[in-house]
């Protein structure tokens, strides 16, 4: 599958974000329909050591869901969050997004076609810096 489109955000949207939200939010505009990342991998994409950082800029996106943060799933294969929220409407409106877009879960809540994950590619520029060898 092709990664989605490039857009740029309108102006007014893309006030007030940060460098490490464009990152996030370039980055994670390359995971195709019907794939699914997990924070760690994004957050090892973009040079970051936190996931949780990653989820605080998808909590913020304020493109979606031409920025497709329903795409970002958790280590352990589940649905994660969305919008800020575990559990409720809005993760059944994430899980609603991913079932059009071809991704599935099993009985347990786990991504039921590990195949799904999109490989972030693995280059010295996405590398996170350890932090004992930061100049």
């Amino acid at each position: 599958m092709k990664p989605s489109p490039s857009r740029q955000p309108p102006p007014a949207a893309a006030a007030g974000i940060t460098p490490f939200q464009r990152r996030v939010y370039a980055a994670l505009s390359r995971i195709p329909r019907g794939q699914v990342a997990t924070y760690a991998a994004l957050a090892r994409a973009v040079g970051c050591a936190s996931p949780r950082a990653v989820g605080q800029a998808l909590r913020r996106n304020p493109f979606a869901p031409t920025v497709p943060c329903h795409r970002i799933i958790a280590a352990d294969l589940t649905l994660g969050g969305f919008n800020g929220h575990r559990a409720g409407p809005e993760l059944e409106r994430k899980r609603a997004l991913l079932a059009a877009e071809g991704v599935r879960f099993d009985r347990h809540g786990r991504l039921a076609e590990p195949a799904q994950l999109f490989p972030f590619p693995a280059t010295p520029a996405t590398t996170p810096t350890p932090p004992d060898s930061a100049p």
